[in-house]
């Protein structure tokens, strides 16, 4: 039974990549005491065991899922990366550039002092960072021809070792930076909400970034309390700073002043998140039913902001529902939701969620970028050539003291993802890659790459990890522990980087999102996302480069 199933997956390699890839999925997902390994994790181990027996690759569609990868983080970076450069994120940069060196110099320097076989240490650096760009760009480096290996070492050996590296390091990695992360604030004494609660103004209205329940209610005025006091005074009481209200008097839409009083029997309309309507301003009236016409507040699209008078506003400076009439649901950057408070300043790329009038979001938009409503077309005209520039540009090289230097594979996709990215943000309508597109792109290119990495390696995987493993995992666990302490003494002596939004950065410079939410979760705000997206930009760039730095070394 075992040999027919054998053949028919050494027949069928189809079958077999999407195996290895359910299966992947399967391991990544399964939590011990909330602890999982991820779908990337997942997905190389299911491939190391495949490996093991004998189970083959097409180098050619691991290049396919490396190109999806590289391009599509490069994309997704364009946006912010050169803006965060100009501004406040010069910091975050510095952070990302002092952990990713630092990561790569313990890499180096345990591979010498354990003289570990070459091509390990990018594995370490890779896992022990928990940086799947970094291993991607090391492997491509190799399998290209870019890098040469060491004389008698194959190009299979040394990323073979890059594989196991990666593989006994990732999950201490994973699980150790959780858990520093989680201890640190204790440990320093820091309490991470009242940081928060400060950087957010201790603002009562703001609301986090996962989408709420929309709603449109109707009310009559019936109760004299709401008419005694003047439409100032019932906003401080009453409303939360985001929800729509519309009020009408005999038929007619009124423009109610700050002094101006309510009166019973107005007609009360209100546009704004479930929860608004069971506090204190469903004592207003009676509710109506269901016989007035609302599909004309009920328009959603994502505005996405690109205009140059728009970045840096806040949100209370642009007041979206007194101004535009429109309720907003959620922003995210990097795509992470943010806080909604009034003192969220935008940044170029940030994409809001609205809901309102269909007109009065063409207004939004106009104030501040381009609206998509329903957009499901990627652009693959751009998409394709961009990809294709980018090997291109790897393809260059120029030759320094004999030592050729160029960008590489990786370097060159991930230029082109950037620069396109980046002038997607100028002009809107070039180069469009919607977020279901983008995450799946990203998402399926890097498993493919994965599920190849563990083909190639898993044959050897036994034989290396009972030579090196109590090695490899010694210098895994310094290479995780080592750069997120000294970045949190580089962050808070230097670059003065509160401690909120400093591991929230420290999180984003290694690029794991399993540890930003335990850092949100500490803080019980969204805020650490703030420092996440800030390095996040840099670290996917500077960790892709290191990837193919360290095999130099």
């Amino acid at each position: 039974m075992f040999s027919e199933i054998y053949h028919l997956l050494q027949k069928q390699p189809v079958l077999t990549l999407f195996l290895i890839l359910g299966i992947g999925y399967l391991i990544g997902g399964l939590k011990i005491k909330g602890f999982s390994l991820g779908s990337v994790a997942g997905v190389l181990f299911a491939g190391l065991f495949f490996g093991h027996f004998g189970f083959k690759m097409s180098p050619g569609a691991q290049s396919v899922g490396f190109a999806l990868f590289i391009f599509s983080v490069g994309y997704q970076a364009g946006p912010r990366f050169f803006d965060v450069l100009m501004e406040d994120g010069a910091k975050y940069f510095f952070l990302a550039l002092f952990i990713a060196a630092t990561g790569l110099g313990l890499s180096v320097l345990a591979a010498k002092l354990m003289t570990l076989p070459p091509g390990t240490a990018a594995g370490i650096l890779a896992g022990g960072l928990t940086s799947s760009p970094t291993l991607a760009a090391a492997q491509e480096a190799i399998r290209s021809g870019n890098m040469t290996p060491p004389a008698g070492v194959s190009p299979d050996t040394v990323i073979g070792n890059i594989t196991t590296g990666y593989a006994i390091t990732y999950i201490f990695g994973l699980a150790g930076l959780i858990a520093i992360i989680k201890l640190m604030p204790k440990v320093l004494g820091i309490d991470l909400a009242a940081e928060a609660r400060a950087i957010e103004g201790r603002d009562k209205s703001g609301r986090t970034g996962p989408q709420p329940t929309v709603e449109i209610r109707i009310y009559k005025v019936a109760n004299e309390d709401f008419t005694k006091v003047p439409v100032a005074e019932l906003k401080q009481r009453y409303w939360d700073g985001f929800s729509v209200v519309r009020v009408e008097r005999e038929g007619q839409p009124l423009e109610l002043a700050s002094d101006d009083h309510l009166q019973l029997g107005d007609i009360v309309t209100i546009l704004g998140e479930l929860d608004y309507f069971t506090d204190k301003i469903k004592s207003i009236g009676p509710e109506i039913t269901a016989q007035r016409c609302t599909k004309e507040l009920s328009d959603s699209a994502q505005v996405i902001v690109t205009h140059k008078d728009a970045v840096g506003k806040t949100l209370g400076e642009l007041d979206l529902a007194r101004s535009f009439g429109i309720l907003l649901t959620d922003i995210k950057r990097m795509r992470i939701s943010l806080k909604l408070t009034p003192e969220l300043t935008l940044k170029k790329g940030d994409i809001l969620t609205v809901t309102g009038p269909a007109d009065h979001i063409d207004l939004l938009g106009e104030k501040l970028g381009v609206i998509e409503r329903d957009i499901a077309e990627t652009d693959m005209l751009t998409f394709a050539l961009g990809i294709a520039a980018g090997s291109l540009l790897g393809l260059i090289s120029v030759k320094i003291g004999g030592i050729s230097i160029g960008l590489g594979s990786a370097g060159g996709l991930l230029t082109s993802g950037l620069i396109i990215g980046f002038l997607r943000s100028i002009r809107p309508t070039f180069g469009r890659l919607p977020d279901a597109a983008r995450w799946i792109f990203m998402e399926f290119g890097l498993l493919i790459f994965m599920a190849g990495v563990g083909l190639r390696a898993g044959g050897d995987i036994v034989e290396t990890f009972l030579k090196a493993g109590p090695k490899l995992m010694l210098a895994g666990i310094v290479v995780t522990v080592t750069p997120v302490a000294l970045g949190y003494i580089f962050g808070r002596k230097v670059l003065k980087i509160p401690a909120v939004l400093l591991l929230g950065a420290i999180t984003g410079s290694m690029t794991s999102g399993a540890s930003l939410s335990v850092v949100t979760a500490e803080a019980k705000s969204p805020v650490p996302a703030l420092g996440y997206t800030g390095a996040y930009a840099f670290a996917n760039v500077l960790l892709t480069i290191a990837g193919s730095i360290i095999l130099f070394f």
